[in-house]
């Protein structure tokens, strides 16, 4: 595991964060609901022996293909094995550094790569464990330990001794006969150290360790004071009367996280972590409606004590100066050129050939849902909370189609398995079958053993789909063991969603949005299982944020292919297939709303970028002024779409991975959309393009450039006509 990667899976980032709207789906986001207590195992009877006696990070898994021992696993076994995991991978790279012998890529490279994998067994666990089981104690452990881990990367990365041995190999890699994937993991080690300040003298060092340290407690304090907001954000209802237009399974669900919460005998609306909430679209209460749109968007920003305005403007300067100090004009000039775009400019140009066409469609819709209302003499304009409930109208009246004619045949076990599950094989040849016999981190945790088309073991998959009141918002992909032929392991692989879960007895419907998140979410899952790179660093989803997205991305178009459609869209009381007639109108609206789903993520990635533009001498900025001034300079600011996530709650960027690259989903749709107009091109779902594409892209993670793989895949540079005909736009 790269170290970049590990410290990335400490802060509670997933190896691919995702969400739940189909334009872009997102880091930890998406409803909550019930929240049973958190099921670690229960602790072991007294007297209990030393915690490093028994801590299960300290080897290696002794389940199959390492799977992690949950049932061993405490919380107090977190922080001393992040303790022994980077004392021990300190004294591996302080012996590596050491040797007398001259640096060889063996004695240097591939020793690195096989060092660190204590601290690599417990940040990944407790990556995912805080980001789906979170409490007061894991954000403790998180707070204390960000800071610890900071230090740590940087001593070694700052380590003199350490890079001169990386940096001679580096100067004789012409010479020393090495493959193309050997040559470009010493070249990405060389270049890792470089931009993480391997160059700089030693005064500028000590700023930047500085700066450093400074921006992962930050980071860290972001992260527990942002689920904090979203979990005390949730709307309390008292007279279900208010209720009137959601479905009796979401009323029910509501009362049991009500129940939930300690407020049994009222109902609760908890809120996602993006601005838009998913009870606009039904309720017919328009204060109420109101009520929680303007609960999401304070979320950060209130002057009370969850406030991170102070810390989120620290953090963007402090990150503008790490950039200075390593020679970059800019943080987002710093990020991007490692990245496929390379620079801010080749981001934004991509971002100004959506922008008009969101907008302008994004007008259209608005006005659509303007004469709706003044037909129904409603006196008043269409406001952000008026969005999706007069949508939803405009939807019935336009396409004759709404979503609760269709949740009935999207129960999500099938859309799993004879949806996700059923695209695999049909592609790939995949095959799963679920593993009882593997301890959980929490009862609602499926894990499915999946097989090669030759019967093979690929690899394991944790599906954990139903939301928590300790889960994190949103959906991710993350990985418990990392594929590599050089340590001889198999991937294992996590799925998180957050769909509501429904009331005892009742069967899990989707909206589409969660199918089409299901499907994006396996897409992360696949590039991880297929991975069959040697190197750990380069293994799965360890590939650039603007080309990680793409097989996610991707691998959304299969949900509506009809072959795979008529085999999950079934009634969940008679098995009867969605009638003809519903499925027309199913793809009929597939381009309904487009212009206000593109144009939100499109705000929230902009709006990211100018975060990052900041130059290094910048002062510290005021959020919601800032906020107002970047929409409008790129003219996005229509004002019933707001961003899909304010600064204040824009995980992504300031307690996540993507800073300056949530444009990274506008980037990879296109890639996607571009792709799968290969499979059009090419007779369709098909084994034959299926192992096309596996070998060319799923196979490889991060062995080959990013945009050199997809070019080799694609023939040609991508285009972003297949994404605007796909949009509608």
């Amino acid at each position: 595991m790269s170290i970049a990667r590990t410290f990335a899976v400490l802060l509670g980032l997933a190896v691919a964060a995702c969400g739940g709207k189909t334009t872009e789906p997102i880091t930890p986001t998406e409803p909550t609901d019930v929240a049973p207590t958190p099921t670690e195992p229960s602790a072991p009877p007294t007297p209990t022996p030393p915690v490093t006696a028994v801590n299960p990070f300290f080897a290696e898994s002794t389940l199959y293909l390492h799977a992690p021992h949950f049932d061993q696993v405490r919380e107090e076994h977190y922080m001393p094995a992040f303790v022994e995991g980077m004392q021990r991978e300190a004294d591996e790279m302080k012996a590596i550094a050491a040797q007398t012998e001259p640096p060889t890529f063996e004695n240097t490279i591939v020793a690195m790569e096989k060092s660190g994998q204590t601290l690599a067994r417990v940040s990944r666990v407790f990556g995912q464990l805080s980001g789906a089981l979170d409490n007061d104690n894991m954000q403790k452990i998180q707070a204390d330990v960000a800071p610890m881990l900071a230090k740590h990367y940087d001593d070694i990365r700052l380590n003199p001794a350490l890079f001169a041995r990386i940096h001679t190999l580096y100067e004789q890699r012409d010479s020393l006969g090495l493959d193309p994937v050997g040559r470009r993991l010493l070249e990405r080690y060389h270049l890792d150290f470089v931009r993480a300040g391997a160059n700089l003298s030693e005064s500028d060092k000590t700023k930047l360790r500085a700066l450093n340290e400074e921006e992962s407690k930050l980071s860290a304090k972001y992260s527990e004071l942002q689920i904090k907001g979203m979990n005390g954000g949730a709307i309390v209802v008292e007279d279900v009367t208010q209720l009137d237009g959601m479905s009796e399974a979401d009323i029910a669900g509501a009362a049991a996280a009500a129940t939930a919460r300690g407020q049994s005998g009222k109902w609760m609306i908890p809120l996602i972590n993006t601005t838009g909430q998913p009870a606009l679209a039904s309720l017919k209460n328009r204060a109420l409606r109101e009520k929680i749109y303007r609960a999401s968007i304070a979320r950060g920003h209130a002057g009370d004590a969850l406030d991170v305005t102070a810390i989120v403007a620290r953090i963007a300067q402090v990150r503008a100066q790490r950039a200075g100090l390593l020679g970059f004009a800019n943080a987002a000039a710093y990020v991007l050129d490692d990245q496929m775009a390379k620079t801010p400019e080749a981001a934004l140009k991509l971002l100004a050939k959506v922008g008009p066409r969101a907008v302008k469609r994004a007008k259209a819709e608005l006005a659509d849902m303007q004469k709706l209302v003044d037909k129904q003499k409603g006196g008043f304009k269409i406001q952000p909370w008026d969005w999706d409930f007069y949508a939803e109208q405009v939807r019935k009246e336009k396409y004759a189609l709404d979503e609760s004619q269709i949740r009935p045949y999207l129960q999500l076990d099938r859309v799993l398995k004879d949806g996700v599950f059923f695209a695999a094989h049909e592609l790939y040849g995949l095959s799963f079958k679920q593993r009882t016999d593997l301890p959980v981190y929490h009862p609602d945790v499926q894990v499915y053993e999946v097989f090669g088309a030759d019967g093979t073991t690929v690899g394991l998959i944790y599906m954990d789909y139903y939301a928590r009141e300790t889960k994190h918002g949103g959906a991710w992909m993350n990985s418990f063991v990392d594929q590599s032929e050089l340590l001889g392991r198999k991937p294992v692989v996590t799925n998180t969603l957050n769909v509501p879960k429904p009331a005892a007895g009742q069967p899990a419907l989707l909206t589409w949005d969660e199918v089409t998140t299901m499907f994006h979410e396996f897409g992360h899952g696949l590039h991880g299982l297929l991975s069959t790179v040697k190197y750990p660093y380069m293994s799965g989803t360890n590939t650039p944020r603007d080309f990680v997205e793409f097989p996610s991305q991707f691998n959304e178009n299969w949900a509506l292919e009809p072959r795979v459609f008529a085999n999950y869209a079934k009634h969940h009381e008679t098995g009867a297939v969605m009638p003809d007639e519903l499925v027309a109108k199913v793809k009929k609206a597939g381009t309904f709303n487009q212009g206000y789903a593109t144009l939100e993520a499109l705000e929230s990635a902009l709006l990211d970028l100018e975060w990052h533009a900041l130059a290094p001498t910048a002062p510290l900025q005021d959020p919601e002024a800032f906020e107002a001034a970047a929409l409008k300079k790129h003219k996005v600011d229509l004002a019933a779409v707001p961003p899909r996530y304010r600064t204040t709650y824009f995980s992504h960027v300031w307690g996540g991975g993507y800073a300056a690259g949530y444009y990274a989903y506008m980037w990879t749709a296109v890639l996607g959309a571009d792709a799968y107009q290969w499979f059009v091109e090419h007779k369709g779902m098909t084994p034959a393009n299926g192992k096309t594409f596996a070998g060319a892209i799923l196979s490889r993670g991060g062995s080959v450039d990013a945009h050199d793989l997809y070019k080799q895949f694609r023939g040609k540079e991508p285009s972003v006509d297949a994404l605007l005909k796909q949009r509608g736009l």
